[in-house]
């Protein structure tokens, strides 16, 4: 099948398998490889990326899903070689230990904080659930979370991740796919 989609503001054309996964595309036909596989099953948000604006778990949703849409990866962040708010929280708050579930957890907290300008504890916990970390106890996750709020103030969203200039990339099918 023949997908248009927008990556980090990069518009690629392609033939994928319709059973190719989001999460393959982009890691292994892109080179994305800031979204992480985790557990193939939907149940640890490694992969979480946006699609619109908006998290999903690249492992539960097909490439040709996302056609026509605009999907925002953990490389797509940076703007001018300036990190994101919320990635530039996570370093300074110290939240993560192995590094496997932050890109994960930092588009998961990027969606809530686009809904939940100055959350509390609890908010910052139920916004993350479904995606797990395995080393840390989750409070310096949660501190940077809420650093990142008053960072962004008054606000995060999809505007964060607009990108002013477009650019349209064909990429060859890899593998006969």
């Amino acid at each position: 099948m023949h997908i248009s989609v927008n990556v980090d503001g990069v518009t690629y054309a392609d033939e994928v398998e319709p059973r190719l996964l989001l999460v393959h595309y982009l890691r292994e036909r892109l080179g994305k490889t800031g979204t992480v596989v985790g557990c193939d099953t939907g149940n640890c948000g490694a992969c979480t990326v946006h699609l619109d604006g908006h998290s999903v778990k690249s492992c539960q949703m097909l490439a040709v899903q996302a056609n026509g849409h605009d999907v925002t990866t953990i490389e797509g962040l940076a703007r001018d070689g300036k990190l994101h708010p919320v990635q530039e929280a996570f370093h300074s708050n110290h939240a993560l230990q192995c590094g496997f579930c932050t890109p994960g957890m930092i588009m998961q907290a990027i969606d809530l904080l686009a809904d939940e300008s100055d959350p509390d504890d609890e908010t910052v916990r139920k916004g993350l659930e479904g995606n797990l970390c395995r080393c840390t106890g989750y409070q310096n996750i949660v501190r940077a979370v809420q650093d990142a709020a008053q960072r962004m103030k008054p606000g995060a969203g999809p505007v964060q991740e607009q990108h002013s200039d477009e650019h349209v990339t064909s990429k060859q099918p890899v593998g006969g796919e």
